[in-house]
């Protein structure tokens, strides 16, 4: 196949190069191409004539998008409008990352692909107009959502976790927020089976089950071998400028239906980490 993927240089665009690694396969990412610029992304995209496009690309700094929400909404609105011409003009269908931020968390239980949205924050409200920009003006897509995403790259929890027990004697995670940890490398996998199936609609793929911020910093420095070298406190809150969902667990049940189904976070951290060479036997 031949596949468009933006965002190629994040953690799932990464994630998405090695797990598509055997298609043909076009890097969507500045400063080459600009997703802002319809006219510029509209003809590379045609020239390249995909047979699937893979949008990842997105402001995802959920507090800096609440300081500049012209950026987010430059970025995750019109860059996603632009994206779906392109799909337009190229008959490709289109994947659109999505996210578990769309909910506003106020609910104790799952949150089905079907349930209402009520995004709460700039970020969370330019990724629910991408969804819906994505349903109008295609007809073959796939929303997908996503959570608490981490994979290759310099900087994610994990790593940021690891650092601070290297910097400080102690650490404050947030109990207050719970949600579900989730592999790159799994959803690029979960993705790569998506798009040979004309099953369009709206799919959540996090990893199964949910923890707080507070719990899943513990497990990384359990795994690390650094729990007994680093004070880990618990925090009711932390002082934010966007509002964030207290507690998301998306169900997988589209996907699921199609025999897509996604590990237990733990399983798929243990194995990051083992990848990553950060486990404390290496």
């Amino acid at each position: 196949m031949r596949i468009a993927i933006t965002g190629s240089n994040g953690q799932l665009g990464l994630a998405l190069r090695q797990a598509l690694a055997g298609h043909d396969l076009m890097h969507i990412d500045l400063p080459e191409h600009d997703i802002t610029d319809l006219e510029g992304i509209n003809e590379a995209v045609l020239h390249f004539e995909p047979d699937v496009i893979l949008h990842t690309a997105a402001i995802t700094d959920v507090d800096g998008c609440e300081r500049d929400p012209e950026l987010a909404y430059r970025v995750n609105v019109l860059g996603t409008r632009n994206m779906a011409v392109a799909a337009q003009a190229s008959d490709a269908p289109m994947v659109y990352i999505s996210t578990d931020y769309v909910f506003d968390g106020a609910r104790q239980e799952p949150y089905w692909e079907y349930d209402a949205t009520q995004p709460q924050s700039v970020y969370a409200r330019t990724k629910w107009l991408g969804e819906e920009l994505t349903r109008q003006l295609l007809t073959r897509f796939y929303v997908v959502r996503i959570a608490w995403l981490y994979g290759d790259g310099p900087r994610n929890f994990v790593r940021t976790v690891l650092r601070l027990a290297e910097e400080r004697d102690s650490i404050q995670m947030v109990t207050d927020e719970v949600g579900s940890p989730t592999y790159a490398l799994d959803v690029a996998g979960a993705l790569s089976q998506l798009i040979h199936m004309p099953a369009y609609g709206t799919y959540h793929l996090p990893n199964a089950g949910v923890c707080s911020r507070y719990d899943w910093a513990g497990e990384i420095l359990r795994l690390a071998g650094v729990a007994d070298q680093v004070e880990l406190q618990p925090s009711a809150n932390y002082p934010r400028a966007a509002q964030v969902p207290k507690y998301v667990e998306m169900r997988n049940f589209a996907a699921a239906e199609l025999g897509i189904t996604m590990r237990p976070w733990g399983e798929a951290l243990w194995d990051y980490m083992a990848r990553a060479g950060l486990l404390r036997d290496g």
